[in-house]
């Protein structure tokens, strides 16, 4: 999204704003220097509108950027399902591929999980926990899956289940794979969500596993999360659809992360392991 101008009556301000609005609804998070640089204007003029907006209720500030103050709307999310589904079905098949029968697994929320879920109804005998109920639906409506989900209240747009004892109950189990998306990679290799409740939830499933499974499509690159969760290359296995950029290679250089490219049903995908290794 880029903010384009070219009316000559006025008003300008006004739908600037209107853009940083539709920016947070999709993006949640916008910092500074993505305001300047989106709307040709300075940094002062960059606050002004972070200072006008917050007073109508609209954003909350945070240091260095912005945060949308309402929830995500239903209809955003259910476009997030639409957006890119090709790619998060090739993602979600390539890690069904890549898991056993027979091992436990715990999976994050989100509209790249639930993709995940619909492509695991292939294996048999998982032991699966999740605080996201529409994954533990697709696998109990299809599957004979063991599913374990915590108790808490239901979030409404994408039916995650939290409360405040959640990390506990997740702590309770050892994971052979955890498998979790993110809203964001940024330049500096961070991975990260928009929610507190949600990275607080994945790091305690982190660290009940023995590999760490990243989905991520190719539109969350180079996107900054507002709360961080680690680093890509803390992974064990990244699944994409596209091949890395030349600077996330980088980044994984000497890492253990291998990254996997999701690319056709017919069995051509790739794989990139470490740095400069292909098969």
């Amino acid at each position: 999204m880029h903010f384009a101008d070219n009316h000559d009556d006025g008003g300008k301000k006004e739908r600037r704003q209107d853009f940083l609005i539709r920016y947070l609804e999709q993006y949640q998070y916008i910092s500074l220097d993505d305001i300047v640089s989106l709307c040709s204007v300075t940094a002062q003029t960059a606050r002004r509108d972070i200072m006008a907006l917050e007073r109508q209720g609209k954003l909350r500030r945070t240091h260095g950027g912005a945060v949308i103050s309402l929830p995500i709307e239903t209809g955003i999310y259910h476009q997030r399902r639409v957006n890119n589904a090709e790619a998060k079905r090739l993602i979600a098949n390539k890690i069904a591929e890549l898991l056993p029968d027979n091992c436990s697994v715990f999976i994050d929320t989100g509209t790249t999980c639930e993709a995940v879920a619909r492509a695991l109804t292939v294996r048999r005998n998982l032991r699966v926990v999740t605080y996201s109920l529409r994954v533990a639906t697709t696998l109990s409506e299809n599957t004979d899956f063991t599913i374990a989900v915590p108790g808490g209240f239901i979030r409404n747009v994408d039916a995650a289940v939290f409360s405040e004892n959640a990390q506990n109950f997740i702590r309770a189990f050892k994971f052979d794979y955890v498998i979790i998306s993110v809203s964001g990679v940024d330049n500096d290799g961070d991975i990260g969500d928009d929610d507190y409740a949600e990275v607080s939830a994945v790091r305690a499933a982190m660290g009940q596993a023995a590999r760490v499974i990243l989905a991520v499509d190719s539109t969350k690159f180079e996107r900054r999360a507002l709360v961080r969760l680690g680093s890509i290359s803390e992974m064990d296995i990244v699944v994409s659809e596209a091949k890395p950029s030349e600077k996330l290679l980088s980044l994984l250089n000497g890492s253990k992360t291998v990254y996997q490219v999701a690319t056709t049903d017919n069995g051509s995908s790739g794989s990139i392991a470490k740095i400069g290794v292909t098969s």
